[in-house]
């Protein structure tokens, strides 16, 4: 069945997306030249400079991703001051900790704004296609279902989107760009906050008030799904508890 947008939406620049209140399916990027704009030297922008010029630039076809970790609520309060207009979105893979969930109805109550939720297809769904638990045998395919399909649907009528990935993340994300083509998912990507540090996200959320989620001070440095998160014991990586017990570090949806 072709994919039509919710209640006969139209996001973006006009291109119809799914707005998943319900249901699964996912948009394939289409094959396409990397579109030609004048682009200022980001890497010389502060993390406010970098976002205001993507607002302006691309608002309203632009999307602000948000995993609803301390990164995440840095970039809702920024763009939130520079553009009251600006555009949220968040994947419900259905196995969210409850913590992010109170986390988003947070941010959602102190800035006045409403995050799209983009989902896949029901857990029974994909029990009865794939089997149960598909996270702890296949986290790859897990992933791929309940991420990176919905993500394809999210970006599909947008022009530019927006992560609050550092490059002190991963070793995978060490040269990671302010700017630049996002080659996976068809259009361009902005991490404005590519070069900070740690104590520069909760510096900004102390002096700026803002919500986080919880789980960081129970000891969860990256939070995920409740399957796949786990607390890093003493010692190891803060990304650890990623996926542990297997050799996956990424979701899929960065690089």
């Amino acid at each position: 069945m072709e994919p039509t947008a919710t209640n006969g939406r139209v996001n973006g620049n006009g291109r119809k997306g799914i707005l998943h209140e319900n249901g699964n399916g996912a948009v394939a990027v289409a094959d396409q030249e990397i579109p030609q704009i004048e682009t200022p030297n980001l890497e010389d922008y502060s993390a406010e400079e970098a976002l205001r010029w993507a607002l302006e630039t691309f608002n309203p076809s632009m999307y602000i991703a948000c995993s609803f970790q301390k990164t995440s609520s840095v970039t809702v309060h920024m763009a939130t001051q520079i553009d009251p207009e600006a555009r949220f979105f968040y994947l419900d893979t259905d196995v969210l900790f409850p913590e992010t969930y109170e986390t988003r109805d947070a941010l959602e109550e102190r800035y006045g704004i409403k995050f799209h939720r983009y989902s896949s297809m029901t857990l029974e769904q994909q029990a009865g296609l794939y089997g149960d638990q598909l996270w702890s045998r296949d986290p790859d395919a897990c992933c791929g279902i309940r991420k990176v399909d919905p993500m394809r649907s999210a970006l599909s009528a947008v022009d530019c989107w927006v992560s609050g990935i550092r490059r002190k993340d991963t070793q995978a994300r060490a040269n990671a760009p302010k700017f630049a083509w996002d080659k996976r998912f068809g259009l361009w990507k902005l991490n404005p906050l590519a070069d900070w540090s740690e104590d520069q996200v909760w510096d900004y959320i102390r002096e700026n008030d803002i919500p986080y989620n919880p789980l960081h001070d129970q000891g969860y440095p990256s939070i995920g799904c409740t399957h796949c998160t786990r607390k890093p014991a003493a010692g190891e990586d803060a990304r650890a508890g990623r996926w542990a017990g297997s050799e996956k570090t990424e979701c899929g949806l960065h690089g």
